[in-house]
């Protein structure tokens, strides 16, 4: 059975929440996709990988320095809810907005452990069923930010979502988790940073085949 996370859980600062999120579930239902010949179905992701943005003073973060735009106001926002941008021009991210409001503290998702609904997932990444994928394929199905969000189908009409509803959350197991190791590390892509580029502000579960870089 799987317990959905409160409104509390998220109330941390974004170093906290993003080692706590690692073990948790990404759930999404969706509804009446339209590449899907079903009304609903529901996709399930493991968080294996994840990034803290710690706002006002961290020269990665969107909000750095209070910078405050249309894009970012979510981040201000009550926590527990998504914040999506673009990348690059194509990439969707998913983030979990932390911390309390006009923190401007967030959480990427970097990785997930694909755990139910991997054929829709394929689908949506490669345009293919799960039976099709190459190994390289299936290995790179949602090890990074940009891939998981294409293979869950998340898309910026999901930005500002509350992740305490029923449609996109985040849920954890109530029995059954062996413990994980953590590995802390430097952030992914951030070399404009600074100093902050060397933050160790980055987490992931030891040993997993799903994180994205090692």
């Amino acid at each position: 059975m799987y317990n959905k996370l409160n409104r509390n859980f998220y109330k941390k600062n974004a170093v906290d929440l993003a080692i706590d999120l690692l073990g948790k579930y990404l759930v999404y239902n969706i509804k009446k996709p339209e590449r899907l010949n079903y009304k609903m179905n529901t996709l399930i992701g493991k968080i294996v990988e994840t990034e803290a943005y710690m706002g006002f003073f961290d020269k990665g973060a969107h909000t750095y320095n209070g910078r405050r735009t249309e894009r970012t106001e979510v981040m201000y926002g009550e926590a527990g809810h998504a914040y999506i941008y673009l990348i690059y021009g194509m990439y969707n991210c998913l983030n979990v907005v932390a911390a309390e409001k006009e923190v401007g503290q967030a959480v990427l998702i970097r990785a997930l452990e694909p755990i139910k609904g991997k054929n829709d997932m394929s689908i949506f990444r490669y345009n293919k069923p799960l039976i099709d994928l190459s190994k390289n394929q299936l290995k790179n199905l949602t090890n990074g930010p940009g891939k998981l969000c294409k293979a869950f189908d998340i898309t910026r009409d999901l930005n500002g979502e509350d992740l305490t509803k029923n449609r996109l959350f985040i849920c954890e197991k109530n029995s059954g988790e062996k413990k994980i190791n953590i590995v802390k590390a430097k952030r992914i892509g951030i070399d404009y940073a600074e100093e902050a580029k060397d933050f160790l502000w980055r987490f992931y579960i030891k040993d997993n085949k799903h994180v994205s870089v090692y």
